[in-house]
């Protein structure tokens, strides 16, 4: 058995049980002293760098677990950096994985204000609102999600948001949501509050400190060399904010922590006449403005759709950052005449003050969190794109908790600092992306359909530009182009064709994925999908089966040219990689893995890595283009362009090498990633241009169509395939996904059995089912796209986690996890959800999509047959037409 990176730690971990001085402490005083020193202890368990409210809450979370030997380094004061100012406000009206974060902030700042502390903590609620009946319906999928997991959001018309909010100018909004636990609270003062808790519990703070190198030992944090000298540690976090990623680069190897700050401005007035402390925060996302009550006036800010990146002269953020910041009124005026046309008592503001403080935005919007993966014990919590205050008492003890506890006791998947890869810390990269990723803070979120402009064709398939002059509109994944659909009607000429604007309702290219669909039904469809992950693993002997069978589920001491699908699982049961084995030779493996996984699940494979380093990992993913070739012709097609005789005899899940035109040594896989009968076909990229040209200029002949991702994603629903980080996720097992044939409990070990053998003689507590939409006009209604929440005789039972229409069934599908409805003091037998349960004829069940509920029927099986492949012999009556021509698809 090998012992992770977490076990490790466990065994090893030397705490100081000091207990904590925090709920003995005197809380009764209003005002924040925070001990602080110059001189530099000589050791500590944790080091911290930087001292704003995320690394604050770290700190205090942390000493209330009785960890007190900490020390939090910064080159300026405590609260001294971006947190010295923020808008204060606190949102939970946020897709579920953020609120439940923000949620304990709210709640661990309420705790502040008990115990004494003057934070300005007040619950006056916000108005969001919608001057679009796009935006309306972007408002009522959120409250769809939103209202049966615990938070209370409304819909209101114009005149019950003018009787909130009597200063608002209703005229042209169709809505708005009223969430009435929203609230404000002073970022400074918390900042301090938390400050002045963790140094009671034993947390040193050292002021005026730089950070020179951070020193590590076997890729582990050993210490930092700081200009007070040089303090060892166990762990260090990286705090540092908008110096992040600058303070990444100070160690060997380097840590990526890809972000960037944004000038971003706010608006404060003098006091206005009958403006009272409970007024609502508004949020005007058409107009890409919020605005908040502020000492009796207003302090109004934006998101701007073009933003400004800050520092763009100079090669590292200065530590008197402040005077660096203009007071750009050309930049700001088009937002500050939005909010006096939204809220006009603004207009008689007397000289209005113009602030401009920067805040770090990360690539795609979302906080980054979680131990490196270049360096072991070397934590992040930084980008909080634009609101530290929300954020940061969740944060602090969610890392909290994954440092003491050694890997997260919740999900936090989409803030995971594994998402990235070295393209996204590049700075030119940033500041292109950050100019737009602003504004996404107030876009429409159109699902599927609402791609990045900036910072795009870095990262492309050999085919990149032949599929572009064919149509392809592509979209971003971990950086790679991949084809989303084909416009069929682009002739090659002129600017490419781009995604049109965004729908709730049945999307405009939708006929092109017919088009694909069909191809893929009755002909050949071909898709690009090279930027799935591919690692090598071998070793000299025959220990990396040994040590596969250790992390796999399934077995995979398979024969030489055979292919397993296999979990690999943390010790609780849920899924830490969804992935293929090809066994090459003996000793060494290709492992095929999503997109999103190439950083992740590397570091997760390394973390389990014997010390005797007798397995090698490599990361090949750019060696091979990846295309499918699918359908029931399929077959033929590469039958005739490997000059293979008759019908190609190659059994489902094995491969064999084989020669495509003058290619050698093209990988042809019997599998698919959607369902369908045909073949991956894993080309040496040098190969790649001329293979591809291959298969469309004979497939022309067989009806061949390139496919695009879209609709590669809908046929694997219908499928029901279930996806990485949609259906699969740390808290998910197996046999709640319905993969139970992936998983062999007759092995002698694996990551995850024992938790897996307690579910199957217990019960799970959750399952995955297909349910299709039965009343639902395609041509009509809002889509389901995913989110949206599944009653069961009118009980929340369940969330969408993905959605597409069954070009088969004609009708849209999803997939959703179902529990049994929430009732107190129940036992877990109880809980235990089975296929009587979700089959019965007595339960009727319904999706709310953005406020209507459809009534939807629960499928556990894929309700269609497979299509098989047609076959090819010699007394074949196909021949190929002569053609003079080959069109553009």
């Amino acid at each position: 058995m090998f012992l992770t990176r977490w076990q490790k730690r466990l065994y090893s971990k030397k705490l100081s049980c000091v207990s904590s001085s925090l709920t003995n402490c005197d809380c009764t005083r209003t005002h924040s002293t925070i001990t602080h020193e110059s001189v530099l202890p000589t050791q500590a368990q944790v080091v911290i760098c930087g001292t704003g409210v995320v690394a604050n809450s770290l700190a205090y979370h942390l000493v209330e677990n009785g960890w007190s030997d900490i020390v939090l380094i910064d080159q300026g004061k405590p609260c001294g950096g971006t947190s010295h100012f923020g808008s204060g406000t606190l949102s939970l009206f946020k897709p579920i994985a953020e609120r439940n974060i923000i949620m304990y902030s709210i709640k661990l700042y309420r705790q502040l204000e008990a115990k004494g502390y003057d934070i300005g903590l007040r619950q006056c609620g916000s108005l969001n609102l919608a001057q679009t009946k796009d935006r309306m319906i972007a408002l009522k999928r959120r409250i769809a999600y939103n209202s049966p997991t615990g938070l209370h959001c409304e819909m209101l018309g114009k005149n019950e948001l003018k009787r909130l909010h009597p200063f608002l100018n209703t005229d042209d909004l169709e809505g708005g949501v009223w969430v009435p636990e929203d609230g404000v609270a002073n970022p400074q003062a918390i900042c301090k509050s938390l400050a002045k808790l963790a140094s009671e519990g034993g947390a040193h703070y050292v002021i005026n400190c730089h950070i020179n190198k951070v020193v590590t030992e076997e890729n582990r944090i050993k210490g930092v060399h700081t200009s007070r000298g040089f303090i060892n540690c166990e762990y260090f976090v990286n705090c540092a904010g908008m110096w992040a990623r600058e303070v990444g680069n100070l160690c060997s190897p380097k840590v990526r922590v890809p972000v960037y700050p944004a000038e971003h401005f706010y608006v404060t007035t003098s006091p206005l006449p009958g403006i009272g402390v409970d007024l609502p925060c508004i949020r005007d996302f058409d107009s890409h403005i919020y605005a908040r009550e502020y000492n009796s006036g207003f302090l109004v800010g934006g998101f701007e759709k073009i933003a400004k990146p800050a520092f763009l002269n100079m090669k590292i953020i200065p530590p008197d950052w402040k005077k660096d910041m203009p007071i750009d009124w050309k930049h700001f005026m088009p937002y500050w005449e939005k909010a006096m046309s939204r809220i006009p008592i603004l207009k008689d503001a007397v000289y209005p003050s113009l602030s401009n403080s920067p805040d770090t935005f990360t690539p795609n919007g979302k906080w980054i969190l979680g131990e490196t993966p270049e360096i072991d014990n070397y934590f992040v919590a930084v980008g909080m794109n634009g609101n530290p205050l929300q954020g940061a008492g969740g944060i602090g003890k969610a890392m909290a908790e994954w440092i003491i506890e050694g890997k997260p006791t919740q999900e936090h998947l989409a803030f995971d600092v594994q998402r990235f890869l070295d393209l996204h810390n590049n700075r030119m990269y940033l500041q292109e992306r950050t100019k737009e990723i602003v504004g996404r803070n107030y876009a429409i979120p159109y699902p599927h359909q609402n791609e990045y402009n900036n910072a795009r064709k870095l990262r492309c398939s050999p085919l990149f530009s032949v599929l572009e002059k064919r149509g392809a509109v592509f979209g971003t994944r971990m950086g790679y182009e991949r084809p989303l659909y084909f416009d069929t009607t682009y002739n090659g000429k002129g600017p490419p064709p781009g995604m049109p604007p965004g729908t709730f309702y049945k999307p405009k290219f939708f006929d092109f994925m017919l088009e694909e669909y069909y191809a893929c039904r009755e002909s050949v469809g071909i898709i690009d999908m090279s930027s799935f992950s591919k690692m090598q693993i071998q070793s000299q002997c025959n220990g990396v089966v040994e040590w596969l069978q250790c992390l796999c589920t399934n077995d995979v001491n398979i024969p030489v040219g055979g292919i397993v699908h296999t979990g690999m699982l943390n010790e609780r049961g849920g899924y830490e990689n969804d992935c293929l084995l090809v066994r090459e030779r003996e000793n060494c493996y290709l492992m095929v893995s999503p997109t999103s996984q190439q950083t992740r699940v590397l570091d997760w494979l390394k973390d389990h890595l014997p010390k005797d380093e007798s397995i090698q990992l490599a990361d090949i993913t750019s060696m091979y283009t990846v295309v499918n070739v699918i359908g029931p012709k399929a077959g033929a097609l590469i039958s005739e362009l490997s000059q293979t005789d008759g019908e190609i005899n190659l059994q489902s899940f094995t491969y064999k090498t084989v020669n495509i035109g003058y290619a050698s040594d093209v990988i042809m896989m019997a599998f698919t990633h959607t369902g369908e009968p045909g073949f991956c076909l894993y080309i040496p990229s040098e190969y790649a241009l001329h293979v591809y040209d291959r298969l469309i200029t004979v497939g022309f002949d067989y009806g061949i169509r390139d496919v695009g991702s879209l609709t590669q994603r809908c046929m694997r629903i219908e499928k029901f395939i279930p996806f990485w980080a949609e259906e699969l996720t740390r808290d998910t097992t197996p046999f709640e996904a319905g993969c139970n044939h992936v998983v062999k409990l007759d092995k002698e070990y694996f990551n995850g059995k024992f938790a897996l053998q307690r579910q199957k003689d217990q019960g799970i507590t959750k399952k995955l089912v297909m349910f299709i939409i039965d009343d639902l006009d395609a041509d009509k209604d809002i889509w389901a796209w995913g989110l949206e929440p599944i009653y069961r005789n009118g009980k929340f039972v369940g969330t969408v986690t993905s959605a597409g229409y069954g070009f088969t069934m004609e009708k849209l599908v999803c997939l959703a996890y179902i529990r049994r409805p929430f009732t107190d003091n129940r036992n877990r037998s109880h809980m235990v959800i089975t296929n009587d349960y979700i089959l019965s004829p007595t339960a009727k069940y319904e999706i709310d999509i953005a406020g209507t509920r459809f009534s939807v029927t629960p499928k556990i099986h894929t309700p269609y047959v497979n299509l098989t492949m047609q076959k090819v012999s010699d007394e074949s009556h196909y021949v190929p037409k002569v053609i003079s021509q080959i069109p553009s698809n």
